[in-house]
């Protein structure tokens, strides 16, 4: 199980590299080693995408197919499963580390979610989110926890 969480600042160089942070890097690192077998298993493959633009997620391969196989029992005509698949199409591709860890944010994610210079890395439990740290701060401002958020949790449970 993966267990992504907290946030590790990082930088995306001029060549659009980020380098994953060392923390989450030793947690993908093991769930890749626990996944399974064949000639895949122990890579750090992932899926890069984005559901607005705003900001991208990394899924690690395996998570990102257990998604795929939940929207693949939907209809085709769902547009719910039209507008996911497009735009994580849109802004997707699968990614996998270099040698120093750094892996290419592509271009069209690059701008769209303004991922350049400083970036906030956060774990998100199964996948980490990448936002642009000025942008990030900005909408935590405007959109902070409120009661009603903490309310609906609370019925959750938490």
């Amino acid at each position: 199980m993966l267990r992504l969480r907290g946030n590790s600042p990082a930088t995306v160089d001029e060549k659009g590299r980020l380098k994953l942070p060392t923390s989450f890097k030793a947690e993908l690192e093991s769930f890749a080693q626990g996944e399974g077998s064949g000639a895949l298993a122990g890579t750090l493959r992932h899926y890069l995408t984005s559901l607005d633009g705003r900001s991208a997620r990394l899924y690690p391969l395996p998570v990102w197919e257990a998604i795929e196989a939940r929207l693949a029992a939907l209809p085709s005509t769902s547009p719910a499963k039209r507008k996911f698949l497009e735009t994580t199409a849109y802004f997707g591709s699968e990614v996998e580390p270099d040698a120093q860890g750094r892996f290419v944010i592509p271009p069209i994610l690059r701008e769209a979610a303004q991922l350049t210079g400083e970036v906030a890395v956060l774990g998100q439990m199964d996948h980490l989110a990448l936002w642009n740290k000025a942008g990030f701060e900005r909408r935590l401002a405007a959109e902070p926890l409120g009661a009603d958020d903490l309310a609906q949790l609370a019925d959750l449970g938490i």
